[in-house]
């Protein structure tokens, strides 16, 4: 039965977290926004979260501070072991505190901390009671198979969710490949043309030394080369910058929506290229 509730109370709680991130973002931008990681209305976060604070915490619901205390210090410790382990696993960082005082590593911060432990005194003391009272009026029965389907959704949520992340890792790998060519040809052809200059001031100072036909002769067969070369690297030039274009544009809907609920998402491996979809997928918003 305990088991029971705790499925329960994952589920209740990850949904009145992620309609307080919807609440949250409506007011701030004035449109609905999906805040939530996955696709589904629920925010696994606040369910964990919620969870285990009225699984631990509860016995110290007598004390108010005690159990703020313990609540800031849980959550907060939560919170950043689930943004360090997000980041490491799926190499993006999906909220960051940087800007704010008293941060540790972006992850968490002070001002949050202390918010967090006032909302965990008002669940596990006036808000938890009632919800129990109401989960309590479904039957087990019932309830076991709204758990089993709610976690057999949920999973699949994941898998979908961790797809579409994975492909916009490899859109972002395939950008940075053909940056990285990009800058090479261009790097290339900036050294042909220079050797190209200096070759032909050599010739021409040589040609006004001694007007030779084995000189013309050299000079045209370098023209010749260096013409065919340079015709060679903007060909590929061109081809490259198209299939950056055309990698940019394609679309994930599942990272649209992660870029969309998280603004301040960034890249550990390709921050700049991260920027760059989103000023491309708001652009075409």
């Amino acid at each position: 039965m305990q088991i029971y509730y705790l499925i329960l109370y994952f589920f209740t709680y990850g949904l009145l977290g992620w309609c307080t991130e919807v609440a949250y973002a409506a007011v701030r931008q004035g449109k609905f926004v999906n805040r939530g990681f996955l696709n589904g209305p629920i925010c696994p976060i606040y369910g964990v979260g919620v969870s285990v604070v009225i699984y631990f915490l509860m016995p110290l619901s007598g004390s108010l501070a005690l159990l703020y205390a313990a609540s800031a210090v849980l959550v907060t410790v939560l919170e950043g072991i689930t943004g360090y382990l997000m980041e490491r696993l799926f190499h993006h960082k999906w909220w960051d505190y940087s800007d704010q005082p008293l941060n540790i590593g972006g992850y968490v911060c002070l001002i949050f901390s202390l918010v967090w432990g006032v909302a965990c005194v008002f669940i596990v003391r006036v808000f938890h009671p009632l919800i129990h009272k109401l989960l309590a009026l479904i039957p087990f029965a019932a309830g076991v198979v709204l758990c089993a389907g709610l976690m057999v959704v949920l999973f699949a949520d994941l898998y979908v969710t961790a797809s579409g992340i994975l492909k916009l890792n490899r859109q972002l790998e395939t950008m940075e490949r053909i940056a990285g060519e990009l800058k090479e040809l261009s790097d290339k052809l900036g050294e042909t043309i220079y050797e190209n200059v200096m070759e032909t001031m050599e010739i021409r100072e040589e040609g006004l030394k001694r007007i030779s036909d084995a000189a013309a002769g050299r000079k045209e067969r370098f023209e010749e080369i260096t013409s065919e070369q340079r015709q060679r690297t903007r060909a590929r030039l061109l081809e490259l910058h198209e299939r950056y274009e055309a990698v940019s544009r394609e679309r994930s809907r599942v990272a649209g929506r992660l870029m969309n609920a998280f603004p301040r998402m960034e890249s550990r491996r390709h921050k700049m290229l991260l920027e760059e979809l989103k000023k491309r997928m708001k652009n075409r918003m």
